[in-house]
């Protein structure tokens, strides 16, 4: 039984409303598809993932009431939490599988299989829920009032507000097509870059570089994120491209140091970056993982602890009278959980083997309860998920490397591990964000977490196609596709199993790191802002400025405020989602042949027709234009009402 009785759910214990239907376990799983695409370009693009939870909860209220005319919030409930597991996952995955992409590559090895990549992050996905599920009492009951879950909460208030759920479904949409258009005008038919960038030519300040990314993904996640955490790393790029990088410049001079192959008087911007800051990125990331989990640990004792006694107390998971509290079994759990780590174990096509299989289980446990924890604090889209995979990694490298094991194999088990570990997280987040959910409209708990199951077990199998398909179009560790964790997590393999990790670079991002902390500035978003190229981090600047002017902007009352606000989160989650699907479409276009042409290169009118950089600059403004207007027009809208 719950131990909050004073709260009382939407709808009552004892009412039974259409809930793990087939029409929402088809519905959910299309949204999976969809938000677990775009994410995974999103990541690989900018290193950054977003919470799917809200727009999938509007689009969900929109469709089913205003189209199919069903009227379960339950229903709709079931919706939103298939199909935010698809973006978890994609999460997982590209923090990591690409390094092993590129491992393949230059072991001229075939790319891993799609069973492979499914197999792997399908039982991190399980893990994720099976470890989350305990965990929900102490957490989402007890706790409730105390630890916040903002998202969850959101797609309950959108989930509540049925009668406006179509309005704010359309705003998803508008957004979506805004974003396709513009991704297909500028990458696909390429009418206008989508990267401006400018090396400073002065003499005395050398070394320097300025660039923005004018896309609308990334004014999506800085409207979404918000002022603060943007310019967390706007200031971490500050620092790399306009501090560290001209003193390299000038103090370098015609040194070639470590792995280099030219003086650093000669490199460009760019190959400076590449060949030393984000070595020196690296270090501040990885230290900054480590720093909140230190941080966290009092957190996550206590909940461990708070979970036991909890089901000690009920009778290790029986089966509890009210609807609203009923879990998976225990039984259950642990069965399940035991089945998996004997796979893990002994099937071939996931290399970890016992060792690594225990290793799991243990790292896995403790970050499914930091996750779970972390993301009813500070949201999911905020939730340190590399963080937690780059201390894991850290961890087993050693381990392994201490056990002989430092060759291709010994690679393979260690991004293998750290790869179910990283979707453990991911997943584990996700799934507390949907049962706070539930437990606030009084959904069933046991068939929400049937519901993430089915949305990990799809979401595993496509997620390896997606990252099949935009290795085969850009690969990994380019311009176009840069995998910022997923290099970072290959370097720190490379660097701990050969010694090869330039450490005295790394040394100095870590302490980096360590002055940020003690100035009290939240560590992580400026050492990803340290490590990303700062045309990435200039363009989600934009976004945080626009959410900072709409909350700053006069209305009559809070209400008001607050309702620009979330239109405004809509619309850009449409522009993530809508520039995440056109940016897969364009990676199939770049393997599809016509004749001796690809049909990405038949696309291209860049020779024929281009508006250049000027005209870029004017439609990435225009956009920035529309956005605003959309959010001050539908309140201006509401207040004359």
């Amino acid at each position: 039984m719950s131990n909050n009785n004073d709260f009382k759910p939407f709808i009552s214990a004892d009412k039974v409303l259409p809930e793990l239907t087939p029409f929402s376990i088809i519905f959910g799983i299309i949204m999976a598809i969809v938000f677990g695409g775009a994410n995974a370009y999103l990541g690989l693009r900018v290193g950054l993932t977003v919470s799917a939870s809200i727009p999938a909860a509007v689009i969900s209220m929109g469709v089913i009431r205003l189209i199919f005319k069903r009227d379960s919030i339950l229903e709709n409930n079931i919706v939103q939490t298939i199909g935010s597991a698809g973006e978890s996952v994609a999460a997982g995955a590209i923090f990591t599988m690409p390094a092993l992409f590129i491992w393949m590559k230059e072991w001229k090895q075939p790319a891993p299989s799609l069973i492979e990549i499914g197999v792997i992050t399908l039982i991190g996905g399980l893990l994720g829920v099976l470890f989350m599920v305990p965990l929900r009492n102490a957490l989402i009951v007890k706790e409730h009032g105390v630890i916040p879950y903002p998202e969850g909460t959101a797609c309950a208030e959108v989930l509540l507000a049925g009668e406006e759920g179509g309005s704010k479904a359309k705003l998803v949409f508008k957004g979506l097509g805004l974003a396709a258009l513009y991704k297909f005008f500028a990458d696909g038919l390429k009418l206008f870059p989508s990267s401006l960038s400018k090396e400073i030519t002065v003499k005395s300040f050398s070394g320097a570089g300025i660039g923005i990314d004018p896309l609308p993904s990334l004014v999506g996640v800085g409207y979404i994120c918000g002022p603060k955490i943007s310019g967390y790393m706007l200031s971490g790029a500050t620092l790399g491209w306009l501090v560290i990088m001209p003193l390299m410049k000038l103090f370098g001079g015609d040194n070639i140091i470590g792995s280099a192959d030219k003086a650093i008087s000669l490199m460009t911007v760019k190959e400076i970056w590449g060949t030393y800051l984000r070595y020196i990125g690296a270090g501040a990331v990885a230290t900054g993982g480590i720093i909140s989990l230190i941080k966290s640990l009092p957190l996550i004792i206590r909940t461990f602890r708070d979970a036991m006694k909890d089901y000690k107390a009920q009778g290790l998971g029986t089966d509890s009278v009210l609807r609203t509290e009923k879990d998976l079994s225990m039984k259950f759990i642990g069965i399940a959980i035991l089945a998996i780590a004997v796979v893990m174990a002994v099937l071939p096509i996931i290399p970890v083997g016992p060792i690594g299989s225990i290793i799991i289980v243990i790292f896995g446990f403790f970050f499914a309860t930091v996750s779970s924890r972390l993301v009813g604090l500070i949201g999911s889209s905020n939730n340190p998920v590399s963080g937690m995979t780059i201390a894991a990694l850290l961890i087993t490298s050693i381990l392994i490397k201490a056990m002989g094991n430092t060759g291709h194999d010994g690679m393979m088990m260690a991004i293998s591990i750290g790869t179910v570990i990283c979707v453990i997280a991911a997943i584990s987040g996700d799934t507390s964000q949907d049962l706070k959910t539930g437990f606030l409209v009084g959904a069933t708990p046991y068939k929400q977490q049937i519901g993430e199951l089915i949305g990990v077990g799809v979401s595993a199998l496509v997620i390896g196609a997606i990252l099949w398909l935009l290795d085969s179009s850009w690969g990994y560790g380019s311009e176009e596709l840069p995998a910022p964790q997923g290099m970072l997590m290959k370097l720190i393999i490379e660097g701990v199993m050969g010694g090869s990790l330039p450490w005295g670079l790394v040394f100095a991002g870590a302490f980096i790191a360590v002055v940020v902390e003690i100035l009290g500035i939240p560590v992580l978003p400026f050492a990803v802002g340290l490590y990303l190229p700062i045309n990435t981090s200039s363009a989600i600047m934009t976004g945080g400025l626009i959410r900072l002017f709409i909350d700053k902007r006069k209305v009559k009352n809070e209400e008001l405020r607050k309702e620009q606000a979330e239109n405004g989160v809509l619309f850009t989650s449409g522009f993530i989602a809508g520039e995440g699907v056109v940016g897969i479409l364009l990676a199939a276009f770049a393997i599809i042949k016509i004749g001796d042409k690809t049909l990405a290169d038949v696309l291209d009118l860049s020779s024929k027709f281009n508006i250049g950089t000027i005209g870029s600059i004017i439609v990435f403004i225009l956009l920035l234009a529309v956005l605003v207007k959309t959010c001050i027009k539908n309140v201006s809208t509401n207040e004359k009402k």
